[in-house]
């Protein structure tokens, strides 16, 4: 057999490997688990505008940034949301020689800059990244449009809730759009227990760790800290994620938190 005979040869058997490899791989992602949607059953279709973390921890174990994109990579999962992305956000920030939001009113401000319907705040305010993982979250999600459901807020019950002071509190009635306030400690069997349903639709399958790759690795933790919080920001589930003492706390309608960022 010559020479250009077998090259021939051996370019018709790539080819049928690169075919059947093809095929493979097609029937495998055929297989993939759809990624997870959020319902979004509380707001209407709207743009809301991711701010950097906060870091209220004590921890220095995370980027912040990084940590806020892992926020908005999971709302981009919400239907009918639009994201404006964490590095629009600082660029407006720094023109105005800022790095984080830093009141109520700033956020607004920023909502109305960006051109958004709203914005999503938070803080992380536990950070234990070793397995198994404790990771809390507080969320607020500034913005001046309604609930379509709810209407107007009540502006007394409002107060108490987020028990801003009459003078820190911006004029608009629907300023705080939602809130949330979670700790995730992976050592509950109700943290697991979720983790678990949302790896199930994560291909948590082609891990060696299966679905505790969501427990063992920081960013796969985050990510699904992340889901829940902005799941419960959008629908309010009353899950409870974290026992302290005799007492749970709950999701956003029902947590009593204080205002994530003080007025300027």
């Amino acid at each position: 057999m010559t020479e250009k005979h077998q090259r021939r040869r051996w370019g018709r058997k790539l080819a049928g490997l690169l075919v059947g490899s093809t095929v493979v791989l097609g029937c495998h992602d055929a297989r993939r688990a759809e990624p997870v949607s959020i319902t979004n059953l509380d707001l209407r279709p709207m743009t809301i505008a991711v701010a950097p973390a906060l870091n209220q921890s004590g921890s220095a174990d995370f980027d912040r940034n990084r940590f806020a994109d892992l926020m908005a990579s999971e709302l981009s999962y919400a239907e009918g949301i639009s994201v404006i992305p964490v590095s629009r956000v600082l660029g407006v920030l720094a023109t105005q020689g800022l790095d984080r939001i830093e009141s109520p009113s700033h956020a607004l401000e920023l909502v109305e800059l960006l051109g958004a319907d709203a914005i999503l705040v938070f803080a992380v305010t536990e950070y234990d990244p070793y397995d198994p993982p404790s990771i809390g979250i507080a969320a607020q999600l500034y913005g001046t449009r309604p609930r379509p459901r709810g209407g107007m807020f009540d502006p007394i019950a409002l107060s108490r809730q987020t028990r801003l002071t009459e003078a820190s509190a911006p004029p608009a009635p629907q300023r705080l759009l939602a809130q949330a306030e979670r700790v995730f400690d992976a050592s509950h069997d109700s943290v697991t227990r979720m983790v678990r349903e949302y790896a199930d639709r994560r291909d948590a399958d082609e891990s060696p760790y299966g679905w505790r790759k969501y427990v063992v690795s920081q960013q796969h933790f985050i990510r699904y800290c992340c889901h829940a919080t902005i799941r419960a920001l959008l629908h309010g589930e009353h899950e409870p994620v974290h026992e302290n003492g005799n007492r749970q706390r709950y999701g956003s309608h029902e947590c009593d938190s204080a205002a994530i960022v003080g007025e300027r």
